[in-house]
């Protein structure tokens, strides 16, 4: 069975190689890729997969727009960070979905029920999935994937209390301090999360508003936000974000 992942967060990717392999080390991935223009030059080039593993949200843009463009009639299993109640509404027009962090006994499952899946006669309809775009752009992710020696660590997103960019990384920080690597910008972050909860004040920091102490204002007009969580040039709010910062902080 020739198996092709689109999903933009390496380490899901990975996660879910590994699960396939120890499900039916006859499986075959024969691509991982992460963004719809991808998806689209892989159409063109062949187009050719047995199953498709494909996350919700990708590098750019929601991966239903896919079927806006493409004709697919290749069965899909949709993976998500999304709360259940939000991804209802296309349940029916997929094999199945899997809910992050996926364990292995959802994939077993979800393969067997692809293996019973007659996708000659059942087809993804794209009216009801856009339908289910219309929910899921109304909700936010929930959790985020990191990784920490061999283990990979869902993290809620109620509990982070910032993302900072250093050099070339992107960090999670929790509310006790504790800072994770994941395969996000700060752009992207941006239109993942909740914007009544979160903030970008420049261009290294995104904070979450339950994790700001105090409020200070700073040398040229700019703001200064106190936060155990913040080194003091990140902690800085940018000149051009302070009008729209004060209209955030005040709801």
């Amino acid at each position: 069975m020739n198996v092709l992942i689109v999903e933009d967060e390496q380490l899901s990717s990975d996660h879910l190689k590994t699960l396939l392999k120890k499900i039916d080390p006859s499986i075959n991935v024969i691509d991982s890729l992460e963004s719809i223009k991808a998806f689209e030059e892989w159409n063109k080039e062949s187009g050719k997969a047995d199953l498709i593993l494909m996350d919700i949200h990708l590098a750019d843009g929601i991966s239903f727009e896919i079927f806006e463009k493409i004709e697919i009639d290749i069965p899909v299993i949709f993976t998500t960070a999304y709360n259940e109640y939000a991804i209802k509404a296309f349940k029916v027009n997929s094999v199945d979905y899997l809910l992050k962090p996926i364990g292995l006994t959802e994939l077993r499952e979800a393969i067997e029920k692809f293996k019973k899946y007659n996708h000659k006669e059942e087809t993804v309809h794209l009216e009801k999935l856009m339908n289910a775009v219309a929910i899921l752009n109304k909700q936010y992710k929930q959790r985020f994937l990191t990784k920490m020696g061999e283990q990979i660590i869902s993290i809620k997103t109620e509990e982070i209390g910032c993302f900072t960019a250093e050099e070339r990384i992107v960090l999670l920080k929790n509310k006790k301090g504790q800072r994770y690597p994941i395969d996000y910008t700060l752009d992207q972050l941006e239109t993942l999360i909740d914007p009544t909860q979160f903030f970008r004040i420049n261009r290294k920091a995104i904070v979450n508003i339950n994790h700001i102490e105090k409020v200070s204002t700073y040398f040229n007009n700019r703001l200064k936000i106190s936060s155990p969580l913040l080194n003091d040039d990140e902690a800085v709010v940018s000149r051009d974000r302070v009008a729209e910062f004060k209209q955030w902080l005040n709801g």
